[in-house]
């Protein structure tokens, strides 16, 4: 048997073949399971951007990226990138989820672009 990660009712498994990661008994959430597979950015409530390919969730919004990074933002550098790799975000965490377009991601020069750090949402 594969090696295995569980989350919930969820069960996160590495497969021989393509996808490289399958999610079984999931939950669909509110218009999250049109945008698996796809790259999305993620604002978390503690103000982070975490930018990564959607492989899974489950019936409380944990996520699970694939290939992610954090985008780190600054008034006096560029974005930097901070590489996380495969990387779970709990879903009350999670304040923004939204598809990224690549071809317009891909245009943009980060080490040019300043922008203050998002704060913190407050409920």
């Amino acid at each position: 048997m594969p090696p295995s990660l569980t989350l919930s009712t969820a069960v996160l498994f590495v497969a021989s073949d393509a996808p490289r990661y399958q999610l079984k008994s999931m939950s669909a959430g509110p218009g999250l399971e049109s945008l698996v597979d796809q790259t999305i950015s993620v604002i978390t409530n503690d103000g982070r951007n975490i930018v990564g390919v959607l492989k899974g969730f489950d019936q409380a919004t944990n996520i699970i990226l694939d290939e992610s990074h954090e985008r780190v933002y600054s008034t006096k550098e560029g974005v930097q990138q901070l590489v996380l790799g495969l990387y779970i975000i709990r879903g009350d965490n999670i304040s923004v989820v939204g598809e990224l377009d690549e071809d317009l991601d891909s245009n943009l020069d980060l080490s040019k672009l300043r922008a203050h750090p998002l704060k913190p949402v407050i409920h």
